[in-house]
């Protein structure tokens, strides 16, 4: 689908109302917005978990009137199930045939790296109609996923094992909300966290073996909007980048040293990248991991994620690498 085709369609707003920073007037101002550019704009207000994936699928398999763009306010989890929502389409052959709608990323979560990742630092108030302007600075670009082999839930934004994971217990105990939430809760994990014994294989080849304070995959270089864990990650190269930070780095100095990418520089840190990763914990102990900032529950030692080149198509800033 071309960007003169999604810009004759039909738009349609999924919004989620629990989101860390959401407010009713932002989904009234993007909708007015929108439909200055758009011939019609829907709202959907998302009523739990799992709400956004099936209405962003019911919604890319319609055979009349489906959208071109489908915009997901809230925060990095509403925009993973707005994803797989369209992911879960894809694969219907009449979508396939005519192309199916594309993703817009409105921020209204915590830490909102989709939104950095795809158009840096620029407001949604800038990015919606520069998106939907002739001769804007936008791009439809082909965004990779990853698939999580052992749940076949797809990732997004990224996955990671030990601190970033276990920061995100913490953040239910932080009543700031935005980025300044995951902050404190990085800096209290960070305070606590001990290594664990740990291995990371890039396609079927061992990177790191030993103490372990984290192992990032991705996806987006950003975590928590913040901190750049993979700097060097393209969004559509079909390969996944993975950095491990080993026991060699105090846990507490972590967050500023990826605040500036500081951490490649660091013994023991590893930076590869591949297209099937496998995370282990070797003490048979289970892993805490995450992805696109949901914990999983801790019910396996070793996960594996597999790149999906190529399937999601996203408007993006045209004068920024997308990662």
């Amino acid at each position: 689908m071309s960007l003169e085709t999604i810009r004759g369609l039909p738009g349609l707003v999924i919004a989620n109302p629990t989101a860390g920073t959401m407010r009713a007037d932002l989904v009234t101002e993007l909708t007015a917005l929108a439909t200055r550019f758009l011939p019609d704009v829907q709202v959907h207000w998302t009523t739990g978990r799992g709400d956004a994936e099936t209405v962003a699928r019911t919604a890319a398999t319609r055979t009349t009137g489906r959208p071109g763009l489908i915009m997901a306010v809230g925060g990095d989890g509403t925009v993973r199930e707005v994803v797989a929502g369209l992911a879960a389409a894809a694969g219907e052959a009449d979508r396939a045939a005519e192309g199916g709608p594309a993703l817009l990323v409105v921020p209204a979560g915590t830490g909102n790296s989709n939104h950095l990742a795809q158009w840096g630092d620029l407001p949604w108030t800038e990015a919606v109609p520069a998106a939907l302007t002739p001769g804007g600075d936008v791009a439809l670009r082909m965004f990779d996923l990853a698939r999580l082999v052992e749940t076949d839930e797809l990732v997004l934004l990224g996955a990671c094992s030990g601190l970033i994971a276990e920061a995100l217990t913490y953040a239910r105990d932080v009543p700031t909300t935005g980025r300044a939430r995951y902050q404190v809760a990085l800096a209290r994990a960070a305070r606590d966290h001990h290594p664990y014994p740990g291995r990371v294989e890039v396609d079927g080849v061992r990177v790191h073996e030993g103490p372990t304070v984290l192992a990032n995959v991705g996806g987006g270089r950003h975590r928590g909007g913040q901190y750049q864990v993979l700097p060097h990650s393209v969004l559509d190269d079909g390969l996944l980048d993975v950095c491990v930070i080993g026991a060699e780095t105090a846990p507490p100095d972590v967050p500023e040293l990826t605040r500036r990418a500081a951490h490649l520089d660091q013994p023991g840190v590893v930076y590869a990248r591949g297209r099937r990763i496998t995370v282990s914990r070797l003490d048979g102990e289970p892993l805490w991991f995450e992805h696109d900032g949901e914990l999983l529950p801790r019910s396996r030692s070793t996960v594996t994620l597999q790149v999906l080149p190529r399937v999601l198509p996203v408007l993006c800033r045209a004068s920024r690498r997308a990662g």
